[in-house]
């Protein structure tokens, strides 16, 4: 018996969905590539100078907002990971809401206006907390057989 075997069927959800978060994740680095283009902030340079940039505040709203999304990746995927070996329908469900709350979340950093990040984005701590209760749900599950 493979370890797959091990795993109930609808975790095939739970992968899907991380798949599609790299993808989200993939076109949020390219609009950062757009950006730099546009407002001409070149390699290696991570935020742009105010100083030296009229445009710094915009290209690092859109900086910030993949770099964020970037900073909470891993706990998100092992929650979705661990989580949905109990629960892979809920972690399935709550990784999608919250990768349409990280859209949203970078769409409104992107404009230049911080604040217009939370308009939706800020429902994705919800998802993230209902995958830590799945995530503690399987350990408690695990530990008593």
């Amino acid at each position: 018996m493979t370890g797959v075997e091990l795993l109930p069927k609808e975790y095939g959800y739970v992968v899907l969905t991380l798949a599609l978060y790299c993808f989200l994740n993939l076109w949020m680095a390219g609009q950062v590539g757009k950006a730099r283009k546009k407002y001409k902030v070149s390699y290696p340079v991570m935020y742009a100078l105010e100083s030296e940039n009229k445009d710094a505040k915009i290209f690092n709203c859109v900086q910030r907002g993949h770099q964020n999304s970037l900073e909470m990746m891993p706990m998100f995927f092992v929650l979705m990971i661990l989580g949905g070996i109990r629960h892979p329908l809920v972690c399935a469900s709550l990784g999608l809401l919250y990768a349409v709350t990280r859209y949203f979340y970078f769409k409104g950093y992107s404009t230049g206006d911080p604040q217009k990040r939370l308009t939706i984005g800020k429902y994705g701590w919800l998802a993230l907390l209902g995958l830590l209760i799945c995530t503690i749900s399987c350990g408690i599950n695990l530990l008593l057989g």
